[in-house]
């Protein structure tokens, strides 16, 4: 075995939490795609990132429901997205709740808003466990399928899976770096 691959078997569970706790999608399909090449276990990459996606989002709100809209007032980079999470709020609450994290741009902002705003934290906390387990599941398998097909189109990907992988978490952490340091810079503004 690998280091690389002994690394993934022995942290990967822990590493698709972490990824789910600060942002999500790239990480998770990481896992649906290790998952599919037998090195994690499927429910147990949707466990993980179904508890890292809650515990962030709950996080994000009652730091929300602390902090209040002054903190939102002082980040421009927030505010900008605010407006948009606000509107969709005001017309549907609910549906909100539910499909925030499948929003591209508004995703990681939204449950502190909703915590700023008000949102019973009862309500936020039901329909949030509602939504991570449809969001790791749906985008979990994605991982798994896309997996499927790749190995369906190169019949030698066994021979080539470390360089894949390698590859694929490389690709993750340079899109997950890119948009950490955007974002850091864009708070600075």
């Amino acid at each position: 075995m690998t280091p690389l691959i002994h690394f993934i078997t022995s942290y990967g569970y822990l590493a698709i939490f972490l990824g789910t706790f600060l942002e999500g999608e790239t990480v998770l399909i990481t896992g649906g795609v290790l998952a599919q090449s037998g090195y994690l276990d499927l429910s147990g990459v949707i466990l993980a990132a179904f508890l890292g996606t809650l515990c962030g989002d709950q996080l994000a709100f009652y730091v929300g429901k602390l902090k209040g809209l002054a903190f939102i007032e002082s980040r421009p980079h927030w505010k900008k997205k605010t407006g948009r999470v606000f509107h969709h709020l005001r017309k549907h609450q609910i549906l909100l709740i539910l499909g925030f994290r499948f929003i591209y741009g508004i995703r990681t902002v939204t449950p502190f808003i909703m915590g700023a705003i008000g949102i019973r934290p009862l309500l936020f906390f039901v329909l949030n466990v509602i939504a991570a387990s449809v969001w790791a599941v749906a985008i979990g398998s994605l991982g798994y399928l896309l997996g499927q097909a790749a190995e369906k189109l190169l019949h030698e990907v066994r021979r080539y899976e470390v360089w894949i992988i390698s590859g694929i978490i490389a690709t993750g952490l340079i899109i997950w770096a890119y948009y950490w340091f955007a974002s850091k810079r864009r708070d600075r503004e």
